[in-house]
């Protein structure tokens, strides 16, 4: 059933990619604000694994913050809906298993405006998937980049400061930084 508000042919999907510490969460927090300020009923998830800042906020690294609900798995998104939301917001999309394609998906069929924000590259260099699948699907594709922390540069990668070979190490500056092309080191990571 589509949304009652909105026709579905006018639901879409925003992804914000980019590095660590390119600003993300902060451009997913300024459009949900800025939805908010229109009178739109706005609804955030984030996945339950991070858990670095707050448990039940989407938190920058410069400490913009909005409120949140948490989820194990993307298809809990659907069933966390409520009836009158207009704009859902999804950080740290690259959480998620591939199924959050489809959640997504789903509810811009219904109408709604879907942005999810995340990193499409993990600490390797290589597509953190499923963020290549959700900017394939999507109406809008935005990618940040940082400044790299070496030499300035612009960055589109993120170095893993800590040896481990999980591709999942949920962590902050201490862990992490951002680096351009030249100065990003798979074997550092390793």
């Amino acid at each position: 059933m589509a949304h009652p508000r909105f026709r579905p042919e006018s639901g879409s999907i925003e992804v914000i990619v980019g590095s660590m510490f390119s600003g993300k969460s902060e451009e997913l927090i300024r459009r949900l604000r800025r939805a908010e300020i229109a009178k739109q009923k706005v609804q955030v998830f984030k996945p339950k694994i991070d858990d670095r800042y707050a448990v039940d906020h989407v938190v920058s690294h410069s400490d913009m913050r909005i409120k949140s609900e948490i989820v194990s798995h993307a298809t809990e998104i659907l069933g966390g809906l409520k009836s009158d939301t207009e704009v859902v917001g999804i950080d740290e999309g690259q959480f998620f298993d591939g199924t959050i394609t489809e959640v997504v998906q789903a509810l811009a069929d219904q109408g709604l405006r879907v942005i999810v924000a995340g990193l499409d590259q993990d600490y390797l260099g290589r597509p953190f998937e499923p963020m290549p699948q959700l900017m394939a699907t999507a109406e809008y594709v935005d990618k940040m980049l940082a400044i790299c922390m070496q030499c300035g540069a612009p960055a589109n990668r993120t170095q893993r400061l800590v040896h481990s070979l999980d591709r999942v190490v949920v962590g902050g500056a201490h862990a992490y930084e951002a680096r351009c092309r030249r100065c990003f080191s798979k074997e550092a990571s390793q």
